[in-house]
């Protein structure tokens, strides 16, 4: 059995190793949402008899927590919701963080009237 010897470059190696993991993961962490501004429901849905939707967005953040882009990803029916999902989210802010960074949400829509 070979024994290795404690090597100082090797702990060295091991720390950064350590320290880049937890970077990575506190850059992966959800941001903190402390202003959300609900999408209003479209009239137009409402006078094409439409009730339901889902809209799922990418909005870009700044590091003073400010939202600067919103991008659809996927959307249901297509296009119906997707001003009001922009519109909305560009109001939302987040806990500064420093740095930019992303953040994905799926909005249900629902028209009860």
């Amino acid at each position: 059995m070979m024994k290795m010897k404690n090597s100082p470059t090797l702990a060295k190696i091991l720390g950064a190793a350590a320290l880049a993991c937890a970077v990575a993961a506190a850059q992966a962490s959800t941001p903190k949402l402390i202003k959300k501004v609900p999408p209003e429901f479209p009239r137009e849905a409402v006078q094409a008899s439409v009730d339901s939707g889902v809209v799922k967005a990418k909005m870009a953040i700044d590091g003073d927590g400010k939202v600067t882009e919103v991008s659809i990803l996927e959307s249901q029916p297509r296009r119906v919701f997707d001003r009001a999902v922009q519109r909305a989210l560009m109001e939302w802010r987040f806990e500064a963080s420093g740095s930019a960074q992303s953040h994905e949400v799926r909005l249900v829509f629902r028209n009860d009237e």
